[in-house]
């Protein structure tokens, strides 16, 4: 993906959003389009209309962190949003062009493993599904075969399932809210490792076969996942309602760990307690030998 342009569209799309009322500016003027005009944000960040004008044309290499901070606020971004910025006015911060195939450490394969009552699973950087428990599969791809993350050149990509798969799709009640989530996770990602190739490759693919993944990602969002509560209707267990926390992995460049839970007691304890049932005769063995295994 080209750096350039991302910046000005990213820029372009938070000036729009932007409400003068905001900013304290006056509300009730007529305006041809929405948000701000360039003049107004440079005047807010404090440079001139030409040096805003060519930061929208993607000349970002050379700007000040001062600057980036007073743009930041004038813009009204938010955290991740903040971060996002920063990553498309440093070019130099570059993944390698094609990385190595991601793997998991054996003691986070362990973890995962042992998480028997909680699906569990480790996305990479790029969404791919590099390991899961049982639960994990039975919850979310039961259609797929069980050893698929072991595929390393074929491995299950969350996102492109989410967006290009039927079953993935009916698996969400909330599957709009979910999408919004999805793209802006991605392109944060991407703005932090704009020269992984397999990521930009995900990115075009979905543009080309996916009409709401194209829509969503000209807006511009951008939001780290890392909580939420969500509805689910599983073809097995029915409606459950679901906890997930998305974890970062230190020492895992761009890995995360993600755990389900539902609230003790609720109808969907019960179903996910179920769930576990049907699948415990199929992995218990193989989790307990991996605990004598030790570290």
């Amino acid at each position: 993906m080209d750096q350039r342009s991302e910046l000005g569209g990213f820029l372009r799309s938070r000036r729009a959003r932007t409400r003068p009322e905001d900013v304290g500016l006056p509300a009730y003027e007529r305006r041809r389009v929405p948000g701000l005009r360039r003049e107004e944000v440079a005047r807010l960040t404090g440079i001139s209309v030409g040096y805003y004008t060519r930061l929208e044309q993607g000349h970002g290499a050379n700007v000040s962190d001062s600057v980036l901070d007073s743009l930041a606020g004038a813009l009204r971004l938010a955290p991740d949003e903040r971060t996002h910025l920063r990553s498309l006015t440093r070019p130099g911060r570059k993944s390698p062009i094609r990385a190595a195939p991601e793997h998991v450490r054996d003691s986070v394969r362990l973890l995962v493993d042992s998480l028997g009552h909680l699906p569990a699973l480790v996305l990479g950087r790029s969404g791919d599904v590099l390991t899961w428990n049982r639960l994990a599969h039975a919850l979310l791809a039961g259609h797929l075969p069980r050893e698929a993350p072991e595929r390393v050149d074929n491995r299950p990509n969350w996102t492109r399932l989410f967006f290009l798969d039927p079953r993935t799709r009916e698996l969400f009640s909330d599957w709009p809210e979910k999408a919004k989530d999805t793209v802006a996770d991605v392109r944060l990602a991407l703005g932090a490792h704009p020269g992984d190739s397999s990521l930009a490759e995900l990115v075009g693919e979905l543009l080309g076969r996916s009409t709401e993944f194209r829509t969503l990602w000209s807006e511009h969002p951008v939001r780290r996942c890392t909580s939420h509560n969500r509805e689910y209707h599983h073809p097995v267990v029915g409606d459950l309602t679901l906890s997930d926390e998305l974890l970062t992995l230190p020492d895992d460049d761009g890995q995360r760990l993600v755990v389900f839970s539902a609230d003790p007691r609720s109808p969907s304890a019960a179903a996910l307690a179920l769930l576990a049932e049907n699948t415990q005769g199929q992995g218990g063995q193989q989790a307990v030998a991996l605990l004598a295994g030790g570290c």
